[in-house]
């Protein structure tokens, strides 16, 4: 199953609308903003930095960056157009900040226009993140930062078992939801490969423990999945998803994915 958001406008826009949803839903979830605060504070954010945020979806990563010491212009660019005008909606009443429908790999920049580029779970759901990259090299000022934050998506469970079939769900949604689970595992000699000086690589962890928001709609989205490619029936479909919310209600669910941070600078020369 191809990755939905390689494609996005392609999509029906019902389905836009419940990818635009999952978006909010995760950025939203408070262990999900904490790993981003941390990866934001190992970023050297002068006062005064011009900040363009990469597939920026519905802005989750954008508000937060607006609102960030030393940030006085933040660029959001994705090439989803009911996602930028999700983005637009949610950040009214910020003046700095402005968002264009733009792809990653061709960005309407010149050289030089910003002093930090971010990716945030972008670069796992490219064909050639490669492009991304180097283009974030093109539009960095010497000296500039870069940011990426992205999944180590092999990782994503909910299994609290051997065989437990709700990893079925899990595994079915990222086949369909991510291009690259490994992608972060190939990061740090990638940016080197391009020219960046890499500064630092964290790992994070995010954990649903009890209770769940987000690790529900990946569970959701994969019965989905299943239940479309006629994999499982209706039955079984209810069935799985009855199961997760069961765990959640009894305060035995659990569901992990790994995460990393990448920082790293142009060459001052």
């Amino acid at each position: 199953m191809p990755d939905v958001w390689t494609n996005v406008n392609e999509l029906d826009p019902g389905t836009q609308e419940r990818l635009a949803g999952v978006l909010e839903t995760r950025g939203s979830a408070a262990a999900q903003q904490a790993m981003r605060r941390v990866f934001l504070s190992e970023i050297d954010i002068s006062p005064g930095a011009r900040v363009l945020d990469v597939g920026c979806g519905t802005g989750t990563l954008t508000r937060l960056l607006a609102g960030w010491p030393g940030v006085a212009s933040v660029t959001g660019v994705d090439p989803g157009t009911r996602l930028i005008e999700r983005a637009r909606a949610l950040a009214q009443g910020l003046e700095h900040v402005v968002f264009r429908e733009a792809d990653g790999g061709a960005l309407p920049f010149e050289d030089g226009a910003f002093d930090v580029v971010t990716l945030d779970s972008v670069l796992s759901h490219m064909r050639e993140p490669e492009r991304a990259l180097a283009e974030a090299l093109r539009v960095l000022r010497p000296g500039g930062w870069l940011g990426v934050f992205d999944g180590d998506y092999s990782t994503t469970t909910v299994a609290i078992g051997e065989h437990d079939p709700l990893q079925a769900c899990v595994d079915a949604m990222m086949a369909s939801s991510v291009n690259d689970r490994l992608i972060v595992r190939r990061l740090p000699a990638l940016v080197r490969r391009l020219g960046f000086e890499v500064a630092g690589v964290r790992s994070h962890g995010f954990v649903e423990d009890g209770a769940a928001t987000y690790m529900l709609t990946v569970i959701d989205r994969g019965v989905d999945l299943l239940r479309a490619a006629g994999r499982i029936a209706e039955a079984t479909a209810s069935a799985l998803k009855a199961e997760a919310r069961r765990r959640v209600e009894d305060g035995v669910f659990f569901g992990h994915i790994a995460y990393a941070s990448l920082t790293a600078r142009k060459p001052a020369a």
